[in-house]
């Protein structure tokens, strides 16, 4: 008996070892690349920017801090990231439990039409929201209501921008929740609204504070939104790192506004972890085509009415003015605009033509997405299991990039990977490198809450009958999150196609992506460019929308009968 026991012992010692193992070599490849790609560069520019003759001028932390001007910038950046992540749950939550829990037609095609504002280039979101909330924009035309001269514009082009964040990452989980075990409460007498606070909301606690923390990491660093429709009257640290760059080029001041930044964002972050982790449990997953349903009742029908309604006037709405602006020529409605931008001009807005442009973009994205999903599965699969310090740190790594100034790490693409071994400046692939920072963290918060909710005993029985850690991730882990895999790519590849502010500073003239095209045409004056403009989001608008209902078909078919 006691030789028995000891033989269970050094078994079950030998697994913790060869998982421990495991974990730190899954970790390995994500670490490596955040070291090189975002570390190097932004302490690059961190270094440069606080060097002085005499070593680091750590002064001019007091000097910048003490301005009013900056701590203006400070205060009004978390206040506005706290109230916009706030209203997109407010709002949003209700629309990811009508994904997640209602069956009615043309619900992909609804869900990437949710999604297309995501992707959209942040230049655009801005520009959307102004001609329809701004001087001379749609309500003002109608109604006389303007709401560009306060913050009401800024916290609807966030919410507009971060709403599929929450009904992607949130009712992702919720889809796959098994709804038995909130009926079984109700059958035990308790209401409904207790049995969805005291079963099902403790289950979405992981997800809602993914969801959230990666709406207020966004949030806080906005930079074309708040440029736009803030004017000179609002500013974020974002526009502040920008202006002291590019306009002053003041590298003091914005090296020490990026490492209040990081210092911020590495705090949010360590305090997300401990307290999310702490209620994340197993959970009992099932297929979402066994959690939907048509709606019932009353109830319910007014739910999903509000949500419909919520998502034309806030999401549909800035859309069809954008497509209605690209038609509307001075010669009347037509595709003049379009008709323009097969044009290659010698003024250096297309030195290609438009659709090289398109290949360029969709070549970036795929390959972006490909990095990220396998940098943010590796590091996912490291966190699965419970650990220390070390690995805790790790979590917060990925998502530094959501809240560091892509400014920043844009200038510092430039500077710091220009010499061998690591020349690749001149390289094309410079760009989906940059694109898949940001992906990454979509990648690990979406897949991490279904990974953790997988019951440990699955992967301890797998062990005791022989398998490998690799065996087990793919016998028992990979069928419960393929679906989670899925979405996570999907918003990975949606991230890299829309992605600007460290693009625009590292794309090659001869190979511009849309976003980038879009920026050069706002940046020039005239109504031809502007039009053009128009169009050209227009056309990311509908790739991206027939990217997404690409997925989406994929993700159905792939995730049908596999639970």
């Amino acid at each position: 008996m006691v030789l028995a026991r000891s033989e269970v012992d050094r078994r079950a010692r030998r697994r913790d070892v060869r998982g421990s193992a495991a974990r730190l070599g899954l970790m390995a490849v994500p670490v490596a690349f955040f070291g090189l790609f975002f570390a190097w560069p932004v302490a690059s520019i961190v270094e440069r920017g606080l060097g002085g003759d005499g070593g680091p001028r750590f002064d001019r932390f007091a000097q910048t801090l003490g301005r009013p001007e900056i701590l203006d910038v400070l205060w009004f950046t978390l206040w506005q990231a706290l109230a916009s992540t706030a209203l997109t749950l407010l709002i949003a939550l209700p629309g990811a439990y009508v994904f997640a829990r209602f069956e009615f037609p043309g619900k992909g095609v609804l869900r990437a039409v949710v999604t297309v504002p995501f992707v959209l280039p942040t230049v655009m979101v801005g520009t959307a929201f102004l001609a329809l909330v701004g001087r001379r924009g749609l309500l003002d035309e109608l109604w006389g209501i303007r709401l560009d001269t306060g913050v009401w514009a800024i916290l609807l082009a966030h919410v507009f921008f971060n709403y599929a964040v929450v009904v992607r990452t949130v009712g992702g989980l919720w889809a796959q929740l098994d709804p038995r075990q909130e009926e079984a409460a109700r059958v035990l007498g308790a209401s409904r609204w207790t049995a969805w606070r005291k079963v099902t909301l403790p289950a979405l606690v992981p997800a809602v504070g993914a969801a959230a923390l990666m709406v207020f990491l966004f949030t806080a660093g906005s930079f074309a939104v708040v440029q736009i429709l803030g004017g000179p009257t609002y500013s974020t640290l974002e526009t502040e790192i920008y202006r002291q760059t590019v306009d002053r080029f003041d590298l003091g001041t914005a090296a020490v506004l990026t490492i209040v930044q990081f210092v911020a964002v590495g705090a949010i972050l360590a305090v997300h972890a401990r307290t999310v982790r702490r209620r994340e449990t197993a959970l009992r997953l099932v297929a979402p085509e066994r959690t939907a349903r048509r709606p019932r009742g009353l109830g319910q029908w007014t739910l999903f009415g509000a949500v419909l309604l919520s998502i034309a006037l806030l999401l549909v709405l800035p859309l069809a003015v954008l497509v209605e602006r690209s038609f509307d020529t001075p010669e009347g409605y037509g595709f003049g605009y379009y008709r323009a931008l097969q044009e290659v001009d010698a003024s250096g807005t297309f030195l290609v033509p438009l659709t090289d442009t398109l290949a360029n973009s969709l070549q970036y994205a795929v390959v972006a997405t490909a990095i990220a999903v396998v940098i943010g599965g590796l590091a996912a699969a490291a966190l699965t299991r419970r650990a220390g310090r070390l690995v805790r740190g790790f979590d917060a790594l990925l998502m530094l990039p959501l809240g560091v100034s892509a400014v920043t790490v844009g200038f510092g693409f430039l500077i710091t990977l220009d010499e061998p071994p690591f020349d690749l400046r001149a390289s094309w692939i410079l760009v989906p490198l940059a694109q898949a920072l940001v992906g990454v963290p979509f990648v690990v918060r979406t897949m991490l809450p279904v990974l953790r909710a997988v019951d440990d005993r699955l992967r301890e029985a797998a062990a005791v009958l022989g398998a490998s850690p690799l065996r087990a991730w793919r016998e028992v882990d990979l069928p419960l999150v393929r679906r989670a895999l899925l979405i996570a790519a999907g918003f990975a590849f949606a991230v890299s196609l829309g992605e600007f502010g460290a693009t625009v500073f590292i794309a090659r003239p001869d190979r511009p992506t849309l976003p980038v095209a879009v920026a050069r045409l706002l940046g020039r004056p005239g109504e031809l460019n502007y039009g053009q403009a128009m169009a050209l989001s227009t056309i990311l608008m509908v790739v991206c929308a027939v990217s997404l209902l690409l997925l989406e078909r994929l993700r159905t078919d792939r995730t049908s009968g596999e639970f």
